[in-house]
């Protein structure tokens, strides 16, 4: 795992420079917190971990840097239709994508040679050049006892 926090250090640090950003410790700090982060998080559930872990971190600080993260194409930004804004590693991750929950908000993430055909034929037909998509599907668990919805 340190390797992998080095490079990602490493590709944060070149992104931050190239854009003339301050390179500051807490800028870190939140990188390694969001990479830890198992599954999707939004800023607050990742400013609630790094509380409870005695950081001194900002609230301002981890949503300005969780946008840098972003841009940087350590992190992906993801909605899954309920107005909240979710992050999850993009490091040195493949694509994938997601069949949500309605009812108790259930995210499973999985991945398609199908789905990846599709989007590849779409784009050679309309001359596009895909960087990334992102495919959710919306529904309900159909086991019942395993959804955590309440009755």
């Amino acid at each position: 795992m340190v390797l992998k926090k080095d490079t990602a250090h490493d590709q944060f640090t070149k992104f931050l420079k190239q854009g003339k950003h301050r390179i500051t410790p807490e800028r870190f700090e939140v990188l390694d917190y969001a990479l830890d982060y198992k599954g999707h998080f939004g800023a607050d559930d990742l400013y609630i971990q790094m509380k409870t872990k005695k950081s001194n971190i900002s609230r301002a600080t981890i949503y300005n840097s969780l946008e840098l993260l972003v841009k940087c194409g350590l992190l992906a930004k993801r909605n899954f239709g309920d107005g909240i804004t979710r992050y999850e590693s993009s490091y040195e991750r493949q694509n994938h994508d997601h069949l949500i929950c309605i009812t108790c908000g259930n995210i499973i993430e999985f991945t398609s040679q199908g789905i990846k055909e599709i989007i590849d034929n779409i784009c050679e037909e309309l001359g596009f050049e895909n960087t990334g998509y992102s495919f959710n599907i919306f529904g309900k668990c159909k086991d019942e006892k395993s959804c955590g919805h309440k009755k």
